[in-house]
């Protein structure tokens, strides 16, 4: 935890690892340290976590004797100083030749999170200035178009805390960054700059623009000092220290020579007075050369006119259908600027004024920071395709993973249309006429094979989502248009899985685990009852029969409660013999398969590695939190789902991890730290290979078994698995904007959001048009509540329900 609390200003040994992310969805990204170091250069449709250019804002005051600067940040966070990465002659070993972290800074800084909003206080009781920061970018639920433009603002607000009038110069400064190899440059534009990389027809993914301009009148320097070593940034710091204001040029034809450029503001302040200095910053960058399909893509070998992989379609971002140049796109800004900070900031205060726990408005926030990652694209057609995270240079699991964005909660309640691109995908693109999904979808969204095999979870979830997505909508149109395939899907999964319609998923399925379970288990089972029960709820809304479906609910229902509960918890009835053999078994591994041997003997003695047979499992009726968020009540006995979930908090929730083995993971949670672990074994039985993950720590699953438990009136138990979790990432040990699984900004973690809902138990049905109140909160109290028409707050006052929209409209 932040040594100041939940939800609250970080400062110190608490600023050393924020990054927080600024730009638009499925636009890129940068991002503003808790010292307001800007780093994270994310700009090129893939993520670059260690791209930290030499870019900055700094002040120099003017003095009868020498000037005074400072660099716009706080002191260099301690991590950076032998952290960082870079070539052979940049990295830390070699003293971080190219980083301006030898320039003085303020001596103090606090970083606080209004998302969309960074604030940042700088203070020096040895300047006669302090300084605050603003650092923001578009975000205006549920407009998914407002909140998605590769735009973010730098807001530097000056004030002079002496009794004497201060003159000095503000500058923005920046190496160009966008140039790759020699073929860019940097071009002069009203009060600032545009870095360039200038187009390549071999490869048309490198051209970029990144702009940079000041709301007040600005001199521009765009002639830097040309030479090796450290000539630019030393000459560069000459100008500061003289406080020098000039605009300047090399000759016509000589501007794709400068190493970069630099924006200068004088300004003059009486005691007390504040000016901001407003830095816009915008890239454009159209074409990328991201593409991903499982099918064959190469070159044939032969001399035919068959498409090379090089011909073949490449993502390009939204907003390159919506604006054709960099200049088209800060003609935008300057109109639509204010508006959009506007709706951003009542967002913000909306959001803040919350008055559920602050651990949880903590949690919530802070991953919303995905929605800004690169872990999103969208495309020119407005749909969402994503990475489950982002590595450090490139997407990490591709294809809007199907089982892990059954976790995410924030998209569909903030962006609605955004998350329906999802299931348009899953079930078209990626969904063939025997109702076989492909859980990873390629990119550009198109239709590909169905060689592989289905994930059961996400398959199953992508129908209680249908019917959630249904609700937050209320046009049962959406739901005609897709019932004919959600029953394909549902069919395929019961002669898949369920082949003598027992109730329970017996065949091997694959799973979020990426693995495959042998035999029935409480997890992906309780998927199937929450999927049956969602498609009786879809033909009912659509006039359809749905006994079939209603018969098999009821027996996937009893086989949970009667078979795989154990009395205390859900467990799986491991499987070998009777199923289908599957693909992935080693156990007719030959003599000559020297790596699978290994396996195969385990398997022959055991029966099938990669199970949890008796464990309990943190996701073990992740079915049941998953329906209950889409709308369909519980699906299962109270009595043992609560049972279970108090089982998860006794057994998977360790306070302290030192004495625990993991060989797998330990990244996530270790030595002293707290987590919930994904399974534990409290009666014995652990595989000698379990499920691979099996001993590590995901806060996505963290959030989901903490919004269960406040959903079924444990909400102690709950708010500690979240407060386990947020105390790992305090800005000390972690990022507290970046809770990382396979990957950065991993998208399981927006399972957070629906904690929202669980503890105000305030819920919109669009179809009814009603707003329904079954708090787990006590007394009176304020919860942000979002639809897809508007947003605003509801709770209870005096005893009485009340709902206040604040953007949009509500209807009821």
């Amino acid at each position: 935890m932040n040594k100041n609390g939940f939800n609250k200003k970080y400062e110190k040994e608490n600023l050393d690892m924020i990054a927080f992310p600024l730009g638009g969805i499925g636009a890129g990204m940068f991002a503003i340290s808790g010292s307001g170091m800007l780093s994270n250069f994310s700009v090129r449709n893939e993520p670059n976590v260690n791209l930290e250019p030499n870019i900055y804002a700094a002040i120099s005051i003017k003095s009868q004797t020498a000037n005074t600067l400072r660099i716009l940040e706080g002191q260099v966070p301690r991590s950076k100083v032998f952290g960082g990465t870079g070539k052979l002659t940049q990295g830390p070993g070699n003293g971080l030749h190219g980083k301006n972290y030898g320039l003085p800074r303020f001596k103090e800084s606090t970083f606080e999170n209004k998302f969309p909003f960074a604030l940042l206080e700088l203070k020096d009781k040895d300047l006669p200035i302090q300084a605050n920061v603003s650092a923001w970018s578009p975000f205006n639920p549920p407009n998914a178009d407002d909140s998605s433009y590769p735009i973010s603002i730098l807001e530097y607000a000056l004030t002079n805390t002496s009794q004497d009038t201060i003159e000095g110069v503000f500058y923005f400064n920046s190496l160009n960054f966008m140039k790759i190899g020699k073929n860019g440059g940097v071009r002069r534009i009203k009060n600032g700059y545009v870095l360039e990389q200038y187009q390549d027809e071999e490869k048309p993914w490198i051209k970029g623009d990144f702009a940079i301009f000041c709301d007040s009148d600005a001199k521009v320097n765009t002639a830097l000092f040309r030479g090796g070593w450290f000539d630019t940034d030393t000459m560069l710091l000459n100008d500061m220290l003289m406080a020098k204001s000039e605009d300047k040029c090399y000759e016509e034809g000589d501007i794709t020579q400068s190493p970069g450029a630099s924006l200068s503001v004088e300004f003059s302040l009486k005691p007390n007075e504040t000016h901001t200095f407003n830095i816009n910053c915008c890239w454009y960058v159209p074409d990328s050369s991201l593409r991903w399909n499982e099918e064959k893509e190469e070159h044939c070998g032969c001399e035919c006119e068959c498409k090379k992989k090089t011909d073949l379609p490449r993502h390009k971002p939204w907003y390159s259908s919506k604006f054709k140049s960099v200049d088209e796109l800060l003609s935008f800004i300057n109109t639509d600027k204010f508006r959009l900070r506007e709706a951003s900031k009542k967002f913000s205060d909306t959001f803040f004024s919350q008055t559920i726990p602050d651990e949880v408005i903590e949690a919530v926030s802070a991953n919303l920071a995905i929605i800004k990652s690169p872990t999103i694209l969208r495309q020119t057609d407005g749909r969402l395709w994503c990475w489950e995270g982002c590595c450090d240079c490139e997407g990490c699991c591709t294809g809007s993973c199907t089982h892990v964005w059954n976790y995410a909660q924030a998209l569909c309640n903030l962006f609605p249309s955004l998350e329906r691109s999802l299931r348009q995908t899953e079930f078209n693109e990626c969904q063939s006429q025997d109702g076989h999904q492909r859980f990873r979808a390629s990119l550009p969204i198109q239709p590909s094979d169905h060689e592989f095999h289905a994930a059961a979870d996400g398959q199953l979830g992508g129908i209680m989502k249908l019917y959630r997505d249904y609700l937050i909508l209320g046009d049962v149109s959406f739901l005609h248009e897709y019932y004919d395939k959600a029953k394909c899907s549902l069919d395929y999964c019961i002669s898949t899985w369920d082949k003598k319609r027992e109730g329970a998923l017996i065949e091997p399925h694959h799973n979020t685990y990426d693995i495959e379970f042998w035999g029935a288990d409480g997890m992906c089972t309780s998927f199937y009852a929450g999927a049956l029960k969602a498609m009786v709820e879809i033909s009912k809304a659509t006039n359809q029969p749905y006994d079939v479906y209603e018969e098999l609910y009821i027996k996937s229902k009893c086989y949970l409660e009667e078979t795989l509960y154990n009395g205390e918890f859900f467990i799986q009835n491991t499987q070998w013999e009777g199923v289908t053999d599957y693909v992935n078994s080693n156990v007719n591994a030959s003599e000559d398969d020297a790596s699978l041997i290994d396996a195969a003997n385990i398997e022959r003695e055991y029966g099938p590695k990669y199970q949890y047979g008796t464990g309990c499992i943190s996701d073990g009726i992740l079915g049941c939190w998953m329906a209950k968020i889409c709308g369909l009540g519980d699906i299962l006995d109270t009595k043992k789902m609560i049972s279970h979930l108090k089982a998860i908090h006794k057994y998977n929730l360790k306070l302290d991890l030192r004495n625990h083995a993991n060989p797998q993971r330990p990244g996530y949670a270790l030595g002293d730290e707290g987590g919930l672990l994904l399974c534990t074994w409290p009666n014995g039985g652990k595989p000698l290979l379990p499920f691979v993950y099996s001993d590590e720590v995901w806060t996505g699953i963290e959030y989901q078994v903490a919004s269960h438990l406040i959903l079924m009136g444990e909400v102690e138990k709950g708010l500690e698995i979240v407060k386990a979790c947020r105390e790992r990432y305090d800005g000390a040990k972690r990022n507290p904007f970046d809770e990382y699984e396979c990957g950065h900004w991993y998208a399981r973690a927006m399972a957070s959001y629906a904690l929202i809902e669980s503890l105000s138990g305030v819920r919109y049905d669009a179809v009814q048009k009603k707003v329904t109140y079954n708090p787990k909160l006590k007394g009176d109290f304020t919860s942000f509540i979002a639809t897809n028409t508007g947003y605003g707050l509801a709770g209870i006052k005096d005893g009485n329900p009340f709902l206040t929209v604040v953007s949009g409209s509500i209807q009821t």
